[in-house]
């Protein structure tokens, strides 16, 4: 028998989403946040450049929201534009109030309540509040230290969520609920469930299904291959953005260098010296990051070499130390000095900007199921995200839906007893070697033939691969106890086929998804959906499970 957690409500995440929504629920709830890996392993932990919001009397709302709409490529919802822009300084001023301290413009003076604003690219305006260049690092240790110390906050470290549970509502057989999950104990390597009235996926985004990103590892895309099987809608999964700006170092791993580097006047340039983003873009350097990308990516293949290189060293050498005393540190020790040279650079794959589908209070299309953060789709990002709008709609999104949260728990809730987790007919793996070869295959290929640049013959040679995965890793799931490596690869593979029918949907090239057969945009902007009702899913479904009926 496996063992039954309980509680009020459970939040399968540990970023800065789900531990914004676990602060603002604990008053209300008591709370388990499962975190796949130590509590602060996660994207939000190295995002490097800040948060994106008005604070300037000089700038405005309405221009926020023009930005994000302009870098989005038509495609954004604007009311989920104008809902975060519109709540974007109080999310940040409750921020500031557990501890985060953004930079301020004098530094000497403690008390000065002007704080220091930098520029990125696609914003019209310095908006991006930072805490020198590791903003990320800043918040979620922050939060993490809040959460540690609230009583009704419980956090399991080092536990895989493996599916969802869920059961036909009260009041009509056609809709389910979910009532916890299945969850995978790192530490004794039992599974386990866990009964919560409420559920949110706050798992972060699946740019781990390529070869070179910019992500942690845990970055496998749980949350929306989950909510897939449990029978979520997903939407736009073809806008995968690359960073166009990932240290190109064979000891850097994923290092990522800040878009603020360039708000702060770096210039990018071929190995030669010269620079070549004026002729992609009138805003250069300060465009958005797919015109970017394409730019860079365009340049590596026509002169056939490795990287491109990304130079501020024409900036005060004091100045470059105070902005961006992270990146000149890491640089330093691979042997770079950027106050004298140039940075080689390539893109990376770093932002998923789809996801699970979600209304304005983070409702799934799941009773009782709630998606926040990069995970979720809102409309927010569009075709292509603005840069520092990552970390503000975890922010928006998780207070949002604390609020409904908070105003529909029964205080009076009976736990229920969850089905029990048969693994009676599985054994021991002695074949690892196959999960490592389909993992390497996997981010391979997704690389090749689902990157920048797309056709659709790549993407149909991506979709038959995918297939023959998921032909192998179903069976390998059913016969094999679980371990982190297969269950990562099995969302992973159910996440790159999502990608891949998203992109042969879309006959058009919009922001991030740019393909050599359809490269016009059409004239009426559309969201990609995806519904398991809609589409037949040859893929890992909910049957897969090993749970008892």
């Amino acid at each position: 028998m496996n063992q039954q957690n309980n509680c009020d409500v459970l939040i399968i995440g540990s970023g800065a989403a789900g531990l914004t929504l676990a602060l603002h629920l604990a008053r209300h709830a008591d709370v388990v946040i499962l975190s796949k890996g130590p509590l602060n392993e996660g994207s939000t932990y190295y995002a490097q450049g800040g948060i994106a919001a008005v604070f300037d009397e000089n700038d405005s709302i309405a221009s926020h929201v023009s930005d994000t709409v302009i870098a989005g490529a038509g495609l954004c919802d604007e009311s989920a534009v104008q809902y975060t822009a519109e709540n974007a300084k109080a999310c940040l001023n409750w921020l500031i109030e557990q501890g985060v301290a953004f930079d301020k413009e004098d530094k000497t003076e403690p008390a000065s309540q002007k704080y220091h604003l930098t520029r990125e690219g696609g914003h019209s305006h310095r908006r991006i509040l930072h805490a020198a260049d590791a903003t990320g690092k800043v918040i979620q240790t922050t939060l993490a230290e809040r959460v540690k110390q609230h009583s009704r906050i419980r956090v399991f470290e080092r536990y895989n969520a493996i599916d969802l549970i869920c059961e036909p509502t009260n009041d009509n057989n056609d809709k389910k609920q979910c009532i916890g999950a299945y969850i995978w104990n790192r530490n004794s390597e039992k599974v386990e469930s866990i009964y919560a009235q409420k559920t949110i996926l706050a798992t972060g985004g699946a740019s781990k299904v390529y070869q070179y990103t910019s992500n942690p590892d845990v970055a496998s895309g749980d949350g929306i291959a989950m909510a897939w099987r449990a029978g979520c809608r997903v939407a736009n999964m073809e806008f995968n953005q690359f960073h166009p700006t990932c240290l190109f170092h064979p000891d850097a791993g994923n290092f990522l260098l800040t878009e603020a580097l360039r708000g702060e006047g770096a210039k990018l340039r071929r190995p030669d010296g010269s620079r070549f983003m004026p002729a992609f873009d009138k805003r250069a350097e300060l465009a958005p990051r797919d015109i970017v990308a394409r730019a860079i990516d365009y340049e590596m293949k026509r002169l056939g070499v490795d990287c491109m290189y990304l130079d501020i060293s024409h900036k005060p050498s004091e100045f470059i130390k105070q902005h961006f005393p992270t990146i000149y540190q890491r640089t330093k020790d691979l042997g770079i000095d950027i106050t004298k040279q140039p940075m080689p650079i390539v893109p990376a794959a770093h932002y998923t900007c789809g996801g699970v589908m979600i209304d304005q209070h983070g409702r799934t299309d799941i009773h009782q199921l709630y998606a926040i953060g990069e995970m979720s789709y809102t409309g927010l990002h569009g075709a292509n995200r603005l840069a520092s709008n990552s970390l503000l709609e975890c922010l928006v999104f998780a207070r949002a839906a604390a609020l409904e949260i908070s105003d529909s728990l029964d205080h009076n809730n009976c736990f229920k007893i969850l089905p029990r987790w048969d693994e009676s007919r599985v054994t021991d793996s002695d074949e690892e070697v196959v999960i490592q070869h389909n993992w390497h295959e996997l981010r391979l290929f997704m690389w090749d033939y689902v990157g920048i640049v797309r056709t659709t013959k790549r993407l149909e040679r991506a979709l038959h691969r995918v297939e023959l995965l998921q032909q192998e890793i179903e069976d390998y799931y059913r016969n094999f106890k679980v371990s982190n490596n297969l269950l990562e690869l099995r969302n992973l593979v159910q996440v790159a086929e999502l990608i891949i029918h998203c992109a042969l949907a879309r006959k058009e090239s919009r922001g991030l998804h740019y393909t050599l057969d359809f490269p016009d945009t059409l004239a009426e902007a559309k969201p990609t959906i995806l519904s398991a009702k809609s589409r037949p899913n040859k893929s890992l479904g909910p049957n897969a499970d090993k749970s008892s009926e």
